[in-house]
């Protein structure tokens, strides 16, 4: 047959890594240095586990980039999709709906920190970031305030890498720079990890309220920032500027959402009632892409006239509201609420600041903890600039069965919701002795 591979061991880990090489292209990968970077070739999942080609165990300490909220292989939401697929896989939201997306959307209606919710699904959280823009941009001329052309965003900022999205992400880390011709500008305040930028951005939207069509924001945590906080008073006072001012307010809790910070919703912490919400990852529990945009009722019933007229809103995917993750999704809803993650998320959280303090914060190589809910970051202190540490860390936790990503030298903890103490303790003991390995290797460079 052509093309055929020759007969392998299929736990041949070098056998696995050359032909992913020879033909897959992988996101914020550079691909000749692919191999040498020894990747884990996943073949199987179990619970909070992953498991490579040669049967080693990780735990998945970044839910899988963070989408994973119950774990692998959870038989509930596996029995949501096998139940989905008796009546169809997917069908268009174009002009015609689906009872499964129905019944979603009238669960997140109930759970939504969103007045009169209507939802716009999509396939990832870039795509629902685009559909704001345009649903905002557009909200205002149809009101007939045509002036509403620009956004308000903030330094550390990042919404996805589609060309609307990483308009409003900042410049720095993810190459955003290189593509500068094809981005729109915004007005820009500065990022969480500058106490005065809720101040700023506040001032900034005194001045140019009648040009701004949305005011975008993090809720609570800036994540690929390198999980920098918010001060939580400056973005209470945000949110009431805005509804003072009349601004929208478009909050990106594609990270955020479902539960990672303790409550469903980051939002809910501040107070802030936006009138976009984007949602994604968590929000089928890592199990299929779905995203969606929510919309205010005041803004969904500005887009009403006549039909296919220039009120409507021009924007739509072939597999927006898919039936398959839907379903889990609803599922997914139920579980959180029966399981009572949330309070698991408050206990661990408490559990893991206190081993963060206890076992990493005393070390020299550390700069700085963050957390809020299960959302963790530890920032090292490398001794000079270039040594790549938190690539380095990631690396020697991942020799000791913990699945670690950092974001520059922020090592990057984004454990499942469900995890337990165990495995707490499992994740800081493997940090604490990378962090350890990686010190001690730079002294002896050193020497």
């Amino acid at each position: 047959m052509s093309g055929a591979q020759p007969h392998q061991d299929p736990s041949d880990v070098e056998h696995w890594i050359a032909r992913d090489a020879a033909r897959v292209w992988h996101p914020f990968t550079q691909m000749a240095s692919f191999a040498d970077n020894r990747p884990l070739i996943v073949a199987d999942a179990d619970g909070l586990e992953l498991i490579d080609v040669e049967g080693n165990r990780y735990l998945d300490a970044i839910s899988s980039l963070w989408v994973t909220t119950l774990g692998h292989r959870v038989p509930e939401l596996d029995d949501a999709i096998v139940r989905q697929l008796e009546h169809g896989a997917h069908t268009t939201m174009l002009g015609n709906g689906n009872t499964i997306v129905v019944e979603l959307s009238e669960a997140l209606a109930r759970v939504v920190p969103v007045d009169g919710p209507h939802f716009l699904y999509a396939s990832d959280g870039a795509s629902a970031v685009e559909q704001a823009l345009k649903i905002a941009f557009q909200y205002w001329v149809n009101r007939g305030e045509p002036s509403h052309t620009t956004f308000l965003a903030f330094g550390g900022a990042y919404h996805g890498d589609t060309v609307g999205a990483m308009s409003l992400g900042d410049d720095s880390g993810f190459g955003a720079e290189l593509f500068a011709p094809l981005r729109f500008p915004v007005l820009r305040a500065p990022g969480f990890d500058d106490p005065t930028c809720f101040d700023t951005a506040i001032a900034m939207l005194e001045r140019h309220h009648n040009e701004i069509a949305a005011v975008v924001i993090e809720p609570s945590v800036q994540a690929a920032a390198g999980m920098q906080l918010a001060d939580p008073d400056g973005l209470t006072l945000l949110g009431e500027a805005c509804r003072a001012r009349g601004a929208l307010l478009l909050c990106d809790e594609i990270a955020t959402g479902f539960g990672r910070t303790g409550t469903l919703f980051a939002s809910e912490q501040h107070g802030l009632r936006p009138d976009l919400l984007c949602l994604g990852k968590g929000l089928t529990a890592g199990y299929l892409p779905m995203s969606v945009t929510v919309a205010s009722d005041e803004i969904y019933r500005s887009f009403f006239g006549d039909d296919l007229g220039p009120r409507t809103l021009y924007h739509g995917h072939s597999y927006a509201g898919n039936a398959l993750a839907a379903a889990v999704a609803l599922r997914h809803l139920e579980l959180i609420d029966a399981w009572d993650v949330l309070a698991n998320v408050r206990e661990r959280s408490d559990e893991l600041a206190d081993l963060l303090h206890d076992r990493i914060a005393p070390k020299s190589a550390v700069r700085d903890i963050r957390l809020r809910g299960l959302m963790g970051g530890v920032e090292l202190a490398p001794p000079a600039a270039g040594l790549r540490w938190g690539r380095k860390v990631s690396a020697a936790a991942v020799e000791r069965g913990v699945l670690l990503r950092p974001i520059g030298d922020t090592v990057i903890l984004m454990p499942p919701l469900t995890i337990g103490s165990a495995d707490l303790h499992r994740m800081v003991h493997a940090l604490a002795a990378a962090i350890d390995e990686t010190a001690d290797a730079s002294l002896d460079a050193e020497r």
